[in-house]
């Protein structure tokens, strides 16, 4: 199956191209990382008029979709740009008010975020405990789970400030130290399960009899709940300095609560799986293209270097695995299923990832150079591997029924 773009939507990704590059998202992003959103925020300005944001939004509160397959075109153009900012996040929020069902928030922060005005940033349970650009973000959206309410002598946590961020390769506040720390609590769990199962063989257990009075009672829950932060704690280290992560801070206004904020949080994150999938697309079709201009350039021996045949194939592994990607990418956006979104993901993710290893090897010592604004794209390319699912989470998507 082929899944090509229309020539309204070849257009739209045009006229996109043409006004990305002449408003230097590299600069922007430079400056983003320094903690100055303003260059960023004027690329944001710039996309809004050219409707990116509105795509995620319903026409009724002023958008022109939700379209998916037009908005993971336009994430590609991000990608290949490396446009700063929480541009996932925000569409992925505009998913999530859609599909809550409360029309209050819906009618407060989506025509804003269409025009452009209301830049958001999101944190669902068991992304971890960070959220993207809170510091620069005119909102910041947290929806908390429905956890156990501690009983007697237990501890309450919230699953969401345990878990690590979804980028997972972010520093040493990532997640796969959370990843360990959970597989050795379900180790411990199985095994005091088969201690249990055991005692209980002997009579010797306790069991779940309700004359136990040292085991803690039933446990009350109270439903998701989605909220406006109040404001969010310092900017940690990232593996990509663009990407600034901090803790969003506790309480604030509660927009919804109740068994829907669970449903719209779902549909929300295939919202940001799929624009991040066309992100990490454009991401690596960009690392491909400056990699076939520097080999094209760079000579040895007289000869430049992409004449080599261990050059091409390298190059040419990398197109091929972009190349597969893209339709998934484009067909995910027409089905929005779960598990093609997921799919999605991991194809995209690892070819982009691929395009990196390939664009730093092929570039030598300059590849590591902070001046070269190949770095940019570099260090995005393993963060947007792991964002909103690594690929083991989305492996695991595909497989669910």
């Amino acid at each position: 199956m082929r899944f090509l773009p229309t020539d309204e939507q070849r257009a739209f990704t045009r006229s996109l191209h043409t006004m990305l590059t002449a408003a230097r998202p590299p600069a922007a992003a430079r400056a983003w990382a320094a903690g100055d959103p303003a260059p960023g925020r004027a690329v944001w300005t710039g996309l809004a008029e050219a409707g990116v944001f509105a795509l995620a939004v319903p026409e009724n509160h002023g958008g022109l979709g939700p379209l998916p397959a037009e908005l993971a075109l336009a994430f590609v153009e991000l990608g290949r740009h490396a446009v700063p900012g929480p541009v996932v996040e925000t569409v992925a929020a505009a998913a999530l008010l859609t599909a809550l069902g409360d029309p209050a928030p819906a009618e407060r922060l989506l025509p804003g975020i269409a025009a452009g005005e209301v830049m958001t940033t999101l944190r669902l349970p068991g992304t971890g405990p960070y959220a993207l650009d809170a510091d620069a973000a005119t909102s910041v959206l947290v929806v908390d789970a429905a956890p156990a309410a501690p009983g007697p002598g237990s501890p309450g946590d919230d699953d969401s400030d345990v878990k690590g961020h979804a980028d997972a390769s972010e520093g040493a506040h990532g997640g796969g130290h959370a990843r360990d720390s959970d597989s050795n609590s379900n180790s411990n769990s199985n095994s005091n399960s088969n201690s249990n199962r055991n005692s209980n063989r002997n009579g010797k257990g306790t069991g779940n009899g309700a004359g136990d009075a040292s085991r803690p009672g039933p446990k009350a829950t109270r439903p998701p709940t989605l909220r406006i932060a109040p404001g969010h704690g310092p900017v940690r280290a990232s593996a990509d300095p663009v990407r600034r992560l901090s803790v969003p801070e506790g309480g604030g206004e509660v927009l919804a609560a109740g068994p829907g904020v669970a449903a719209a949080a779902a549909h929300a994150e295939d919202w940001a799986r799929l624009a991040t999938a066309a992100q990490a697309l454009g991401t690596g079709l960009a690392l491909l293209d400056r990699t076939v201009e520097h080999v094209g350039r760079r000579a040895q021996f007289g000869v430049p270097i992409g004449s080599f045949q261990a050059v091409k194939h390298r190059l040419a592994d990398t197109l091929i695995a972009l190349e597969f990607a893209r339709p998934l990418v484009l067909g995910a956006a027409v089905t929005m299923a779960r598990a093609d979104i997921a799919a999605a993901k991991v194809a995209a993710g690892e070819a982009a990832y691929g395009a990196a290893r390939t664009a730093l090897q092929l570039h030598g010592a300059i590849g590591y150079t902070e001046e070269l604004d190949l770095a940019l794209w570099l260090r995005k390319a393993r963060p947007l591997r792991d964002a909103w699912g690594t690929p083991t989470q989305c492996r695991a998507a595909v497989l669910r029924p």
